[in-house]
């Protein structure tokens, strides 16, 4: 069955192309509301074309960040099958003006091509393949949205909502150099806040707090949470205070990283930014801001989910590695719920938010002929 889903893939490998670059040519920038409507309308109608019409659709108003669409396509089984996946990208307008879709050979250029528009067109192409073999699909709910590079603030909720009732999720993101994703990082993005008493440098030293001081003991005790060996990174990676050389500062601000694969150590670095303290009891010294995703740990769903997949990609005669990753996705929010998640099920290649940004051509026809394989399977 999967020798013949991949021929039929194969056969249709200009259509694919063509559907991708078209999708590559329309540039969505995260921070640009108005491009992302025009990206959006595009994938609407496209899905349309090439799926049938949904038997629903649900818009979401994504505020001052990318519109939110769930679509439920009609299948087997009560439990639709979770399909994740976002068309906003980093790369800003005008950046096709001197970086457009190409192929050369197997290579596939282009702003946003492997994070992440040719994971959509794998799984949207899967389908295809699917119908035209005879082979049942199951009922799948597609969630896209217009936020994900920019931690989904406005599109969470309704990823999470999205998730209820489903049987297993697959994240078409970008794969970790061919690998699925079965466990990801926990992402808390923080700011550390210090306040203290200004004075003059030279004059009335005695008189000031340096706020300053306060923000270089309060980084040093965060470098200090970190633990590389239990998978935890901390990392302040922009500061700002104080106003001249010769003023001792009065207020300084550092913004902070942190990455954790478990729960407890979440709740451990939770702890450690508590207990920040001001050195000098006129300075103080508060913390602001929160995880942006929770961890996707390998949970035994998860495991079972891959599994599945590599028994296809088996029969397809590929070996499908698995992976953890430091970078979090929209998957991380439904693992959280304790649903099956795989992620990385999209684009074979590299670069991504990078100039080098490209996709291996006949690694999209195998994973579209995978995902088709995957997806028949969940549908029993």
């Amino acid at each position: 069955m999967i020798a013949d889903l991949h021929e039929w893939v194969q056969a249709h490998r200009d259509d694919l192309l063509a559907d991708l670059a078209t999708y590559v040519g329309i540039e969505t920038p995260s921070d640009d509301k108005e491009a992302l409507a025009t990206g959006l309308s595009w994938v609407d109608g496209w899905l349309r074309e090439r799926l049938g019409p949904p038997e629903t659709v649900r818009d979401v108003d994504g505020g001052r960040y990318g519109d939110i669409k769930v679509y439920d396509f009609p299948g087997s089984g009560e439990q639709p099958i979770l399909l994740l996946g976002h068309y906003d990208t980093v790369w800003p307008l005008g950046t096709l003006a001197d970086w457009p879709f190409t192929v050369d050979g197997d290579r596939a250029t282009g702003p946003g091509i492997f994070d992440m528009k040719s994971g959509l067109v794998h799984a949207v192409w899967a389908l295809r393949a699917l119908d035209a073999a005879g082979l049942p699909r199951p009922a799948v709910r597609l969630v896209l949205n217009g936020d994900e590079e920019i931690g989904s603030p406005a599109s969470r909720p309704v990823i999470e909502e999205a998730a209820a009732g489903t049987r297993a999720t697959l994240v078409f993101e970008a794969s970790a150099d061919g690998a699925v994703k079965t466990a990801r990082k926990g992402v808390g993005l923080f700011q550390v806040h210090t306040t203290g008493v200004e004075a003059h440098a030279g004059l009335d030293p005695a008189k000031g707090a340096s706020a300053v001081d306060e923000l270089a003991r309060a980084i040093l005790a965060l470098h200090g949470l970190a633990d590389p060996a239990a998978g935890t990174t901390v990392n302040v990676g922009v500061i700002t205070g104080g106003t001249r050389q010769n003023v001792i500062a009065g207020a300084a601000s550092g913004e902070i990283d942190v990455r954790v694969s478990s729960a407890a150590e979440a709740a451990r670095i939770d702890a450690g930014l508590a207990a920040l303290k001001a050195h000098d009891p006129r300075a103080a010294v508060e913390v602001t801001g929160g995880w942006n995703r929770p961890v996707m740990e390998r949970s035994e769903p998860i495991a079972r989910l891959y599994e599945l997949a590599r028994d296809e990609a088996a029969r397809l005669g590929v070996t499908l590695r698995e992976c953890s990753v430091g970078g979090a996705s929209d998957g991380n929010f439904v693992a959280a719920l304790g649903h099956p998640v795989l992620d990385g099920f999209g684009a074979v290649g590299d670069g991504a938010h990078a100039r080098h940004e490209h996709i291996s051509v006949e690694g999209m026809m195998e994973r579209t002929a995978l995902a088709a394989a995957v997806l028949h399977r969940l549908a029993g």
